[in-house]
């Protein structure tokens, strides 16, 4: 694990400088979530003017607590701040995560790099300033002023933007995505996000890792990682600034420099890093990576009740880059004993719109159980004749049966009872979304991330040759040169 922000992420004990007895406040919101999760370290309130917050004795100042703080969280107004750096600081605090704002996205560079400084005199690590906080599942820790109803999971978040991070908590929370941890990176003025990414590419109870980007200082360390990141486990990047327009906001809004998207696009492919356009695409890649890994091979089958919605899988697998082959001729032969005769066995496999939810349960048991399919798209158009739920639950039973563990992504387009249906397959672990083209653009992404890690592995592979080629060449020069001087 990454050493160096181990106990960012694993603090014995918490001070909160700023915590208020007024609910309406940062600092009490942050200590609130810190006790309502159950942190197992201790916590310790710094208010001048307060004996006692939230039941726990409050302090002075940082130097006044009894033993070593690890994390010191600052929430008071920016020309306070470097009085706390200098008190956590003495006190021998490691971290100090600042939600204040007020530096660089307003034009006082100049404070937070005297920020930085003074915290780097005594060997003190900044996450921040103006961010939202940070919170780590595993370690029972909501450091935030974010919501306290966050579901444990194998997602991490890195965002640079604090009310756009707070915001993909509250939809992880509505799409049930389980988080791991989530970083508010702000204005980077020390803690960057090749920091961060480097402790989620050790972490195992990470398994993707999205992150909100709006610009890097230093784009070779930025690659480096998250190369590093992506052959260990799938790495989604939302670049902001995209545009000219966007980039302006992105300077305005964290003080960030914005690289040109060609740029960005060139470098984030190089890394096997998946860019995501949007939020929602974000979720919709991370719902598959969380539930598989790599499919073990190419071929995947189509199963739908809509020849329509099997159609649009199709075309937009292809504009990704994934093409669908025939399916194995015997298992064309077993569709066959229980389908209709108008019902395609083609690929997409169209079991007719009046499909009863047994059909979807025989064509994906036996797909999941044939060697040569690798990943299953179920799609299901809601009809008056079938049952959506009964029909999810169908699929549900075929994949717990089956436990191959291959992909299997469903497709399910309808009415609120569709949704129920889309609500029942995630909370049983089948990625699941409202359009066959969300549900396919998905599993392409996994067959585009497999593609993009090779492409790292190869690049990885010639790095290492090239610098073992050069230290050969450079021995035999020595070598030479010793020869030549008549050495032995």
């Amino acid at each position: 694990m990454a050493e160096h922000l181990h106990r960012l992420f694993y603090p014995r004990a918490v001070a909160i400088v700023g915590a208020s007895r007024d609910p309406s406040k940062i600092g009490h919101v942050v200590l609130k979530n810190i006790l309502s999760w159950g942190y197992p370290g201790r916590v310790y309130p710094v208010n001048p003017n307060a004996d006692e917050i939230l039941g726990l004795r409050a302090y002075p100042r940082v130097s006044s607590i009894p033993g070593q703080v690890d994390v010191v969280i600052v929430a008071v107004p920016a020309q306070r701040v470097l009085d706390v750096v200098e008190d956590a600081g003495s006190s021998g605090a490691e971290y100090l995560v600042v939600l204040s704002s007020g530096f660089k996205e307003v034009g006082r560079a100049d404070l937070e790099r005297a920020l930085v400084e003074r915290a780097r005199e005594y060997g003190m690590r900044v996450l921040g300033p103006n961010i939202f906080g940070y919170v780590y599942t595993p370690a029972r820790l909501n450091a935030s002023f974010g919501p306290s109803n966050v579901l444990p999971g194998g997602v991490a978040f890195i965002s640079q933007s604090g009310a756009l991070g707070i915001a993909l908590i509250g939809y992880s929370i509505v799409e049930g995505v389980g988080v791991s941890g989530i970083v508010s990176m702000g204005n980077k003025a020390d803690i960057d996000d090749a920091d961060v990414l480097e402790f989620f590419r050790e972490d195992p109870n990470t398994k993707v890792v999205i992150a909100y980007v709006e610009g890097v200082a230093d784009g070779r360390r930025f690659l480096e990682t998250a190369s590093s990141v992506s052959l260990r486990k799938p790495l989604v990047v939302i670049k902001a600034g995209r545009t000219e327009a966007g980039a302006k906001a992105a300077a305005s809004h964290t003080g960030s420099l914005s690289s040109g998207p060609l740029l960005w696009e060139g470098v984030l492919k190089q890394a096997g890093a998946l860019q995501a356009r949007d939020i929602e695409t974000a979720f919709d890649y991370v719902k598959l990576f969380s539930a598989y890994s790599v499919p073990p091979g190419p071929n995947i089958l189509v199963i739908t009740n809509g020849g329509g919605a099997g159609v649009q899988a199709a075309d937009t697998l292809a504009e990704n880059g994934v093409y669908l082959g025939e399916p194995p001729a015997d298992y064309v032969s077993y569709l066959r004993e229980f389908l209709p005769e108008f019902a395609s066995t083609r690929n997409p496999v169209d079991i007719t719109g009046g499909a009863p939810d047994e059909f979807y349960y025989l064509a994906l048991r036996k797909a999941l159980e044939h060697p040569e399919i690798h990943a299953v798209l179920v799609l299901y158009c809601q009809t008056m004749t079938t049952n959506p739920l009964r029909t999810a639950e169908a699929v549900v039973r075929a994949v717990e049966e089956v436990g191959s563990g291959k992909p299997v992504v469903a497709g399910f387009v309808g009415s609120e009872e569709v949704q129920r249906a889309i609500n029942h397959l995630l909370g049983r672990g089948v990625p699941a979304y409202p359009t066959p083209e969300r549900a396919a653009q998905a599993l392409a992404a996994l067959y585009r991330y497999a593609a993009l890690r090779r492409v790292v592995e190869r690049r990885v592979e010639y790095l290492q040759a090239a610098r073992g080629e050069k230290a050969r060449l450079g021995c035999a020069e020595s070598v030479v040169r010793r020869s030549s001087r008549g050495l032995p």
